[in-house]
């Protein structure tokens, strides 16, 4: 379904699920009326020895049943119909096990318990990634009923598939996927492999060169071996320890009542979980829409503890992120504080995957996965949504093996309180070369914890955010994050020696082989052809078996379309990002966002203008 930011902004293309008639339906019933299994049509099976619920079964139902906004042609095919006979309807809603057709209130030749051939395409974007693809599929007719649509009276049929679209998927495309992008990694891996065997016999030409070469090969190889060998902390029901949720505010008018719906609607104890709501004195109506929605959700969910339990607290002045974030902790009552930034939405058991590694003590902090919400806006979201899925399933994975993820997100991640407030004062004092730092708050305080704790990754703790989809917009925070990443990697760098060794070099190695890349791409496209008169056939076939990787891995985890734009991104990386990493080198200290006015952003724009009248003065007094 489309949604419009506004008039200078693209449109963004997001997935809407059909409204629930209860507004916190994934919240455990206090009263135990109506438990999570019966919401989902299921029956009381499937208990563990002690009865409690097979958390799996419980998601799986869930999945199932999730309806979302439709508007595609449905074809109906009777038995006796031909193609040419065929009748023509509209969707409404579609699931993975029925669809939702409306029909001019004439067309009654329908009935209850009729079998009908349905042919239709699900356009991007309206299910979940990975069901963007035609369907021919038997229905059986289960309720007939009036209903409007675009405004006009329409006969509603309700049809429940032969087989659930997951099921028809996997036979249809999912296990080719499966099974092409495994054979095709294999591939890649072996000429990888082949070709950096190659690059050992021309060392005595140029070592440098082909070290790099053979150590970037193995570090990205590794990665993705241990991405693989990754496996999360299952669920254990019976632990729920008291979680208090943070989600720091500034200027999200339009998402933020999502965000905190999304964190209050979640599928855990309402006595051990608590939401707090800190606005950093937004200048829009954020605010307002704030209070607006926990207004609705005190109205229709009191019975859910709401009152005491969903808190709201406005700065009285710009503090900045972590300010707002210290002050959430502060207020927070439970043990275990979790951060979700306010454009961010939360998948009902969210909350649940995440705490389990904190079973382990020396567990510190823990990151969820993070998707994009609005892969399907334009090109750039689409790049973002393969760049995100393998930079969390991958690389946070790998580093997860080790217990050392070096980098807890901001859009959903969860720690110790009492760590928290251990190195509050340093976090909110951090500077760098004198200037305050403003950004990287999430790695900032995954250092302070790295140093004495473990921290890990969730791999179904799952949130999806909205990405830029403004091209200048998306440059802007790619400059951000990589001068906090060189920022808190030099920090890192003095104490992840004290981690495992194969943990420890695969950081060094991290840090080395992208500060290189620009020198290296340099030397390959330009020196050797221009000086040797030689084609980098060897260089470029590298860095497209390394693309393939992302782009295949993504496809066989996530069997989506989506899969061609891991290639795009490598390709638009070298052309572009990659060389905003030498202008991060000499600008690292900076402390502007560039992509919302914090008073760093607005100190150095005065600044700038300051600087353009004063030019503009000179020019006048010249002539």
């Amino acid at each position: 379904m489309l949604f419009k930011r506004n008039k200078k902004r693209a449109v963004e293309v997001l997935t809407v699920p059909r409204g629930d008639r209860r507004t916190l339906s994934n919240v455990p019933d206090p009263e135990r009326i109506r438990t999570q299994a019966d919401r989902r049509g299921g029956k009381a099976e499937g208990t563990d020895d002690d009865g409690s619920r097979d958390a799996k079964r419980l998601e799986r139902l869930r999945l199932l049943s999730l309806r979302y906004m439709a508007d595609f042609e449905v074809v109906l095919t009777g038995p006796r119909q031909t193609k040419r006979s065929a009748y023509r309807g509209k969707a409404a809603d579609v699931s993975s096990t029925g669809i939702l057709v409306a029909l001019p209130p004439s067309d009654d030749r329908y009935v209850v318990g009729q079998t009908v051939n349905l042919r239709f395409q699900i356009p991007p974007g309206t299910m979940p990634e990975g069901f963007e693809s035609a369907v021919r599929l038997d229905a059986r007719l289960v309720r007939t009923f009036a209903g409007e649509q675009d405004g006009e009276e329409r006969l509603m049929l309700a049809f429940e598939f032969a087989k659930p679209l997951t099921s028809y998927f996997q036979r249809k495309r999912w296990g080719y996927s499966v099974y092409t992008a495994s054979g095709a990694l294999f591939l890649a891996v072996c000429l990888i492999m082949l070709m950096r065997a190659e690059s050992i016999i021309y060392f005595k030409y140029n070592l440098i060169l082909y070290l790099y070469s053979l150590v970037a090969a193995a570090f990205l190889l590794t990665r993705y071996l241990f991405g693989a060998l990754y496996r999360e902390v299952p669920i254990n029901r019976h632990y729920t320890p008291g979680v208090s949720i943070i989600i720091p505010c500034f200027n999200e008018e339009e998402w933020i009542h999502r965000t905190i719906l999304s964190c209050v609607n979640q599928d855990y104890p309402t006595d051990k979980l608590e939401i707090i709501v800190v606005d950093d004195k937004s200048l829009d109506n954020s605010a307002r829409r704030i209070e607006e929605v926990i207004a609705l959700i005190h109205k229709e969910a009191e019975r859910y503890s709401t009152k005491d339990r969903v808190k709201f607290h406005v700065l009285e002045e710009n503090g900045g992120k972590r300010v707002a974030l210290v002050k959430g902790v502060e207020m927070a009552k439970h043990n275990l504080v979790v951060f979700v930034d306010s454009d961010s939405f939360l998948e009902p058991t969210a909350i649940r995957h995440l705490v389990q590694p904190f079973q382990d003590p020396r567990m510190g902090g823990v990151a969820g996965r993070t998707d994009v919400e609005n892969k399907y806006t334009n090109t750039i979201t689409k790049l973002q949504t393969v760049r995100y899925y393998i930079a969390f399933r991958i690389m946070k994975a790998a580093e997860s093996y080790f217990d050392s993820v070096t980098c807890l997100s901001g859009p959903l991640s969860c720690y110790r309180k009492d760590l928290i407030l251990q190195h509050r004062d340093a976090w909110l004092n951090q500077t760098f070369l004198g200037q305050p730092a403003t950004f990287g708050d999430d790695r900032s305080m995954t250092n302070f914890i790295l140093r004495t704790h473990r921290t890990g990754y969730q791999d179904s703790a799952i949130c999806s955010t909205i990405v830029p989809s403004d091209t200048g917009v998306f440059l802007r925070q790619q400059m951000r994050w990589k001068r906090s990443w060189l920022r808190e990697s030099l920090r890192a760098g003095a104490f992840i020696w004290r981690k495992e060794p194969f943990m420890a070099l695969f950081f060094y190695i991290g840090l080395i082989v992208p500060i290189a890349a620009p020198v290296i791409v340099l030397y390959n496209l330009g020196y050797v052809p221009l000086a040797h008169h030689v084609f980098p056939s060897t260089f470029l076939m590298g860095l497209l078996m390394m693309a393939l990787l992302m782009s295949l891995a993504h496809l066989l985890f996530r069997k989506s379309r989506l899969w061609l734009f891991g290639l795009v991104f490598c390709i638009f990386y070298e052309l572009v990002l990659l060389w905003q990493m030498p202008v991060a080198w000499v600008t690292f200290w900076k402390s502007t966002w560039g992509t919302r006015e914090t008073p760093q952003d607005i100190e150095a724009r005065e600044r700038k203008e300051a600087r353009k009248n004063k030019s503009k003065k000179r020019i006048g007094l010249g002539q």
